[in-house]
């Protein structure tokens, strides 16, 4: 185990995590030049295409300090007497998303190493997830590797963000490693860097078989792939292996290592990252922060062995309604639900049924992004067509007769006649901006009820503390901080507490039919301006129909908002070759008494298309 260092990379948001992995793979020759493509551990489509990651991803790479030095210099001396730079070093990377919305994929990937690689971007300084994810990995006790990414930028201020870092986290100037994952700058300096700072991985190589889950996902082919870290012993392909949570038990049938692709093993032992294959087919055995520990060989004896402390819980923050679009397409979605859930720990589902919408799921997630790449994995993923409702948070709702229940859904909120008191989430918000746009962010988190706690200095930026509703920075509070701070600002938030609320439903009703979908809890005071706004953007987005259509936003029985769609008219004279306008006003005369025929005859069925959904969620 000497010669294995364990270490992940955290930093806020495109700081350059994913180019600097690349440059490690390719540094240490563990992706072949001619394999080597841009964002090389983002495996998914999406992640590409966004320019974000998502998924954490390990990578396992051999580093030889000698061969690295004699390739350069074409020379063999020993550099020291007294240590041996001949031997290779088994580095196991883990990279890891940057956006708060994916701060359980960092946790869970920060309890399986020993070492972090902090990366802060030399053009933006410290930003708030910096911090944040700085303050999980001191959490975890692992040992902060500060680096500097992007010096070869013209405007890096290279001096002014290592003073930044060394007042944050107490290191010594000369600790702070520069580079540039573009140009390759300083990466052999941070790989001698984990060599000699992350302390070699602790555990019992003589005890039994014990290791941790930390992501997992389904294969057609292979069952559920779990990715582990081996905490002690060692595994090998045919031995009999327990999930300790679930009591399941199964014979091993293949182990591997990531390089980032998958290369299978004879064995993998203590202090190690790799997958484990174990035939478990059932989806609802294998949880992320489970242990697989080694099994008796006696039928019906279970493993002694104490299990890991595995992860907190995500807690959800954001609840949406998922329903497929067609009624029978409920089997297909729950199974892809299942699978999702599986490569996505910090999803939340339950089933749920709506009158209009028909059976489907109550999700909860960590934020909007996280809502928006479900969608699009399961449209991409699974070939799903689904209806998603607008998000809303949980609420807590005290009832006149004492009970206390919470609420995911707008459909869920009891008669106000049987309603005492009704309490909304609330959270601690961390911002960190230039000094001069202090002044538009706090006005803009005035209006979005912010009350202000304190602020601090970083150099020429300032960190400020606030709490917020998780209700008011669910829609656009994030895309307004940008456009406030020109792109500067940078948001970490984390739930604080429940306070109490006055809010009620509003209804969104279309050709005078009720539209659950649309239904959103709001705040008293705001729900004429909402109203309004939904209407219009549904006017602007919902198709014409033949016949004229009613938008109307309402609370209870009361109607506060209105428009109307005009119908869809056929250009009745297009098949005229002459005539005069008698004729032409006799056809225009026939198809006004057909559209107010087809009024009298009832409203009519309107399909509101996904488009329109999401016109009105982003509004």
């Amino acid at each position: 185990m000497n010669n294995i260092r364990n270490f992940c990379i955290i930093a806020h948001v495109d700081h350059g995590k994913s180019t600097l992995a690349d440059r490690l793979l390719e540094f240490t020759g563990t992706v072949p030049k001619r394999e080597m493509k841009e964002q090389m551990l983002d495996t998914m489509d999406i992640e590409r295409e966004r320019g974000i990651t998502i998924k954490l991803q390990p990578a396992r790479m051999v580093y030889n300090r000698q061969q690295i030095t004699n390739n350069k210099q074409q020379t063999t001396k020993q550099s020291d007497a007294g240590k041996d730079e001949n031997d290779e070093y088994i580095l196991n990377l883990i990279d890891t998303p940057g956006h708060v919305d994916f701060n359980y994929e960092v946790s869970r990937s920060l309890a399986a190493v020993e070492g972090a690689l902090l990366l802060v971007d030399a053009t933006q300084g410290v930003q708030a997830q910096t911090l944040a994810n700085l303050y999980l990995a001191l959490e975890q006790n692992l040992t902060i590797i500060p680096v500097v990414n992007k010096v070869d930028l013209p405007n890096a201020q290279i001096e002014q963000t290592k003073k930044e870092i060394c007042e944050l986290i107490g290191c010594r100037d000369d600790d702070v490693i520069l580079a540039s994952g573009k140009t390759g700058e300083g990466v052999e300096k941070i790989l001698d860097a984990i060599v000699e700072r992350v302390p070699t991985p602790a555990g019992n190589a003589a005890a039994p078989f014990r290791s941790l889950i930390f992501d997992s996902r389904y294969d057609d082919y292979k069952g559920v792939v779990a990715s582990v870290r081996v905490v002690d012993g060692l595994i090998r392909p045919g031995d009999t292996v327990e999930l300790l949570h679930s009591r399941a038990k199964s014979e091993v049938m293949e182990i591997g290592v990531y390089t980032p692709k998958l290369v299978v093993v004879k064995k993998l032992s203590a202090g190690e990252i790799g997958y484990v294959v174990s035939g478990v087919k059932d989806i609802s055995l294998v949880s992320v922060g489970d242990t697989i520990a080694a099994s008796p060989a006696e039928p019906g004896a279970h493993s002694h062995v104490d299990p890991l402390p595995g992860y907190q819980a995500a807690k959800p923050m954001v609840f949406a309604g998922i329903f497929p679009k067609e009624g029978d397409g409920y089997a297909r979605l729950r199974d892809a639900m299942e699978r999702l859930k599986l490569n996505d720990a910090a999803m939340a589902y339950e089933p749920e049924h709506s009158a209009a919408l028909g059976y489907g799921f109550r999700v909860g997630l960590l934020g909007l992004l996280h809502l928006e790449i479900v969608q699009e994995r399961l449209r991409r993923e699974y070939g799903m067509d689904i209806v998603v409702t607008t998000p809303s948070v949980a609420y807590r709702v005290t009832k006149t007769n004492g009970d206390v229940i919470i609420i995911k859904s707008p459909v869920e909120l009891p008669d106000p006649s049987w309603l005492k008191e009704i309490e909304e989430p609330w959270v601690r918000a961390d911002i960190i901006t230039p000094k001069e746009f202090l002044g538009g962010i706090m006005q803009l988190v005035s209006e979005k009820r912010g009350r202000y706690l304190t602020m601090e200095f970083l150099g020429e930026r300032a960190l400020l503390h606030y709490e917020l509703p998780l209700a008011s920075i669910l829609v656009d509070f994030y895309d307004r901080l940008k456009s406030v701070s020109s792109g500067y600002a940078s948001l970490n938030y984390e739930l604080k507490n429940y306070e109490l609320t006055d809010v009620v439903r509003l209804d969104i009703l279309v050709a005078e039919e009720v539209v659950e979908a649309l239904a959103q809890i709001i705040w008293r005071d705001e729900a004429y301006k909402i109203g309004r706004v939904i209407v219009e953007k549904l006017k602007e987005s919902l198709p014409k129909q033949m016949f004229e259509v009613k938008l109307q936003a309402a609370i209870g029985g009361k109607v506060i908002a209105a428009e109307r769609l005009s119908a869809l008219r056929k250009d009745v004279m297009q098949k005229m070759s002459g005539g005069d306008v008698t004729r032409k006003r006799k056809l225009l005369e026939k198809q006004k008494k057909g559209k107010k025929k087809m009024m009298g005859l009832g409203r009519g069925s309107v399909d509101i298309p996904a488009e329109t959904y999401l016109a009105v969620l982003k509004r």
